[in-house]
Parts: C-alpha cells; structure tokens; sequence
C-alpha cells in the first residue's frame, strides 16, 4: 500500500494558529525520531542502538512485539523511517518531508509504504482504508504535539 497526504502548518488566513519556524518545525520531527515516547501512542519503550551523522538506529518495544527501524535525516528537509519486518507486521517506509511553497508557508507531506510480507498477497481495501485513517490521526497527532512543545518554547 502507498498512501500520501499533506498536512499545512502555517495559515496565513487563520490568525488563531501560531506559525511555526522551519526550524521549530525541523527540530520536532527530529525530536519525534530522537525520543517517540512523545508521539507514539501505545509504545512502551525504545532504545537507539546506533547513531551516525544524519541516521539512528532503534528498536521500538510495544508489548511483546519489538521493532527494528533505521531513520534518516536530510537536514532541514526530510526524516525517513524504514521499519524492518517483524511478526505480523510487514517491512514499511514513512517519510515526513517540509515543503515550503511559498516563504512562511509550511506543509509537511506525509509518504508511507507498506510491504506485504507476502508480495502475492494484496491489503484488503477494508484494511487500507483503516491505516490510511489511522496514519493521518497519528500524523495530525504529531503535528498537535509539535506546537504544543513549540508553545512552552521546548524547540527554540
């Protein structure tokens, strides 16, 4: 499954939403990756097993279920999750990239891939509807909670 969408940051016509920095913005995406304690609903811990220049490696605790993903950073761009498979669930790719059309308007777009564990199988539309929901849920979440640390001045 492929699946896209959009979220705007910044709102020119909507004076109740505070804009966000680029930098703000970058620095939450990065603390997301850093410590998803903050973001990910339902994880019960994690630990970074390796750090390069512009990459992590970690392994995600939910339940019983371990996860193993590799996240690279482009600076200021782009954060790009690859999660290894593991059980029942299948290899996938998530990558949150800043897009600034014009100066001051952010979006940050949202690009998943899902992998079947079995390429001959194909998600049932059922399924995809539901994780596609439940991506953009988390990815408002995400953003809800980077203007909250944004607010108490927690990303500069």
């Amino acid at each position: 499954m492929r699946f896209s969408h959009l979220i705007q940051i910044n709102d020119p016509l909507n004076p109740l939403i505070d804009p966000l920095s680029r930098e703000q913005l970058w620095r939450g995406l990065v603390l997301r990756a850093e410590n998803p304690l903050l973001f990910v609903l339902g994880l019960d811990g994690f630990e970074v097993v390796e750090r390069g220049e512009n990459e992590l490696q970690r392994v995600l605790r939910f339940g019983s279920l371990r996860l193993r993903d590799r996240v690279s950073f482009s600076p200021m761009r782009q954060v790009c999750y690859a999660i290894e498979a593991a059980g029942d669930s299948p290899a996938a790719t998530l990558a949150m990239t800043i897009e600034e059309p014009e100066a001051g308007q952010l979006f940050v777009r949202f690009d998943y891939e899902t992998l079947p564990a079995d390429t001959a199988e194909a998600m049932d539309e059922f399924y995809s509807s539901f994780a596609r929901q439940a991506y953009i849920e988390a990815d408002i979440d995400t953003i809800s909670t980077i203007r909250r640390l944004a607010e108490s001045d927690a990303l500069g």
